[in-house]
């Protein structure tokens, strides 16, 4: 769920972004191609392309899909990949993908069942993580029941998994009831964090690489996830809901209860990567997502409709860690995020529905970086 959550708002933003978000087209791969067989892109790539003039920090942008929906691209620990989620031919919701940085190499990673999201590379760059529902099923789980409006589903199915470039078959790494996903890995190469439903609410813990010694972060109701290690992996940031006592609480109780969510509203909070010396840094009412700290480790970039509140069109911005020097960093009227840094710090990569195709689509994006 990656704003369903590190995804679901994708599905806000763009009714057909789905970027691993909970809304993405029914259905499944009949005979979907085995992980690890070559996927060829809808068009060649990658394709340079104008930044608008205020988008003073990306240089030599240049589109690296061309067709269908791909969000959460990441870099490998050597900076030389990318892994990312993908709706595309013949599966009917994502799948997680591996490309190089011009495009090239497309490869199918995930096992091309069920529905997957949240991919990233281990430190080795030969393994890597994703969540998947492959276990419940081979076909597309349903999209919610958006009767009682817009609501994310939190697929009880997910669990997290491991898998290798050069062994695609996956290896469970959580095994409780609910949902596990949205997990990253620390950059110090020790750690995992992930959100999951264990102990009742949307929570974030952490483990090692094999899944065990699990810890506990967050323990304030309402929805804590899509989590990222500062540079020097002392550090935490993530989204959050915190849903005030009264019908708001209620609701977000009553929804839970069903397996859904309704994205309200969400902020972004910094902690030491124990959970420690929690630090909120928003509090603009917007729907906030997707942060990842910058280089230096004192600022967080991250997504956001607070130029547009309830609003489809969200941008990127940069905030210092104590919440001050907010600075817009893209001008697009749609959707702009997934922003990370690659470990140089050169090298940036964002998704976004600019210069589609066809509308609705979402492609990944690379740029040099200019503070």
């Amino acid at each position: 769920m990656s704003l369903a959550p590190r995804t679901a708002l994708t599905a806000l933003l763009a009714p057909a972004l789905l970027a691993g978000a909970v809304v993405a087209t029914t259905g499944g791969p009949a005979d979907a191609p085995a992980a690890g067989a070559a996927a060829a892109p809808p068009k060649p790539a990658p394709i340079a392309r104008s930044a608008d003039p205020r988008e003073r920090h990306l240089v030599n942008l240049r589109q690296l899909t061309d067709g269908g929906e791909n969000a959460e691209a990441y870099f490998s620990f050597d900076g030389r990949s990318l892994i990312f989620q993908s709706t595309r031919a013949p599966h009917g919701c994502d799948q997680i993908f591996t490309m190089g940085l011009d495009g090239s190499g497309l490869r199918l990673l995930s096992t091309g069942l069920g529905r997957t999201t949240c991919s990233y590379f281990l430190p080795d760059d030969r393994r890597y993580l994703y969540a998947s529902t492959h276990l419940g099923g081979r076909d597309c789980p349903p999209n919610p029941d958006m009767s009682q409006g817009y609501t994310w589903a939190l697929y009880k199915e997910y669990d997290i998994f491991t898998a290798s470039l050069d062994d695609p078959t996956p290896v469970r790494l959580t095994d409780t009831p609910g949902y596990d996903a949205e997990a990253t890995v620390s950059p110090r190469g020790d750690r995992i964090v992930f959100t999951s439903m264990r102990d009742g609410d949307l929570e974030l813990y952490t483990m090692r690489l094999d899944g065990s010694e699990v810890r506990r972060l967050t323990s304030t109701v309402g929805y804590d996830g899509g989590a990222f290690f500062s540079p020097d992996g002392a550090k935490i940031v993530w989204r959050a809901s915190r849903p005030q006592a009264g019908a708001e609480l209620d609701d977000y109780r009553r929804l839970l209860g069903q397996g859904l969510i309704r994205p309200a509203r969400l902020d972004l909070y910094v902690a030491d990567a124990d959970g420690g010396n929690v630090r909120r840094l928003t509090d603009n009412g917007a729907a906030n997502f997707g942060p990842f700290f910058h280089p230096s480790g004192q600022k967080v970039i991250f997504a956001s409709n607070l130029d547009a509140p309830r609003s489809r069109n969200f941008e990127l911005y940069l905030v210092n860690l104590d919440g001050s020097g907010l600075e817009r960093v893209t001008y697009y009227d749609e959707f702009d995020g997934f922003p990370m840094w690659a470990p140089d710090g050169k090298t940036f990569v964002f998704c976004s529905n600019r210069f589609n195709s066809r509308p609705g689509e979402t492609n990944v994006f690379l740029a040099d970086w200019l503070d």
